[in-house]
């Protein structure tokens, strides 16, 4: 099946109930215009963090991506696919930095205009990254989700196309990272994943079951934004406030109810940690593999750290450092504790 054919395929899927995940055919064509502008990223143990965790633990480092974090890849695939499409004015998307940084690069190699919505108060380096990508940044609402209110509107009123942070053709790009992961560690028992709107999460589930692995997949929110985590437990949509004030990639006050659906289907669990385990995670990637980590990008090893699942002896875990950018302020804040 070509390039055309697979993408055309995936965009005639329309749900009904459980999400439809990619097929490995899906993610492996994902891969190719995804290696047109960036590597693999590596997947390392280290030793150290083998000891303070106290089991094997193997980090995939989406830090290293040319954006610094994992939402390129999903946005390289969306763009191959609406490069395609006539008549495409341009595009828009909500962000509080990572997705607007890869929908910014993704549109700017394809030749499209990008316009960024972002939150008042937004990361500075952020938005200045945001900028070097030569997007149209717009500052507006107090939160994620007004940003995103405003960005849909905003590009129904231009004309252009929005880019929404969770999408079937952002879950095929989200899902090639977990195939390298999956395809260049050793078997991993357990595999956490920070959730902040469900591309990550649910591409982790599309790669674990194209391979036909049993891998258990264990979700990770903050606990100051915890409206993944009460969906998880009572199996239905619910809002929360979402105050995290270290880990703005996880800040989300209403779940994707296509991203909630596979989760239900293929998370073992979702653990909440809070902003000082989140930090001390932060601390923790620095100290043991001099790895920056934001504050979501964190999430997954906090997570690791504090389940209580028992580990028998032997165990191999995985985790996804998703980011790595964060502002030097803060940062410099959470290295002196």
């Amino acid at each position: 099946m070509n390039l055309v054919s697979v993408f055309a395929a995936s965009v005639s899927v329309r749900y009904a109930g459980t999400m439809q995940l990619p097929s490995l055919s899906q993610i492996r064509e994902a891969q190719t215009v995804v290696y047109r502008h960036m590597p693999p990223t590596p997947q390392y143990t280290w030793p150290l963090l083998n000891q303070r965790a106290g089991t094997e633990v193997w980090v995939k480092h989406e830090n290293h991506t040319p954006v610094g974090a994992f939402k390129l890849r999903g946005a390289l695939v969306y763009m191959e696919w609406l490069r395609r499409q006539t008549n495409i004015a341009g595009v828009v998307a909500a962000t509080r930095g990572n997705h607007g940084q890869g929908v910014g690069m993704a549109a700017r190699l394809a030749g499209l205009k990008a316009v960024i919505v972002v939150p008042f108060g937004n990361s500075r380096e952020k938005n200045r990254a945001m900028l070097a990508q030569g997007v149209e940044l717009v500052e507006h609402g107090q939160d994620f989700q007004e940003s995103l209110e405003f960005a849909r509107q905003l590009a129904s009123d231009r004309g252009f196309t929005m880019v929404d942070s969770f999408h079937e053709r952002l879950v095929m790009g989200t899902a090639t990272y977990t195939l390298e992961f999956f395809e260049g560690a050793p078997a991993l028992e357990t595999i956490y994943v920070p959730i902040g709107l469900g591309s990550s999460i649910c591409g982790v589930a599309a790669a674990r079951n194209a391979l036909g692995l049993s891998t258990q997949i264990v979700g990770v929110v903050a606990s100051q934004s915890p409206s993944y985590s009460l969906s998880f437990q009572q199996r239905k949509i619910v809002a929360a406030p979402s105050q995290t004030a270290i880990a703005d990639g996880l800040a989300c006050r209403m779940p994707n109810a296509q991203a909630m659906e596979a989760i239900w289907e293929n998370a073992a669990r979702i653990l909440e940690v809070t902003d000082d385990e989140i930090k001390n995670a932060m601390r923790a990637i620095y100290q043991d593999t001099h790895n920056l980590a934001e504050g979501a990008g964190a999430a997954a090893l906090a997570g690791a750290l504090k389940d209580k699942e028992p580990q028998h002896p032997g165990s191999r875990i995985g985790i996804v450092l998703t980011g790595g950018n964060v502002d030097l302020d803060a940062y410099a804040a959470v290295l002196a504790g």
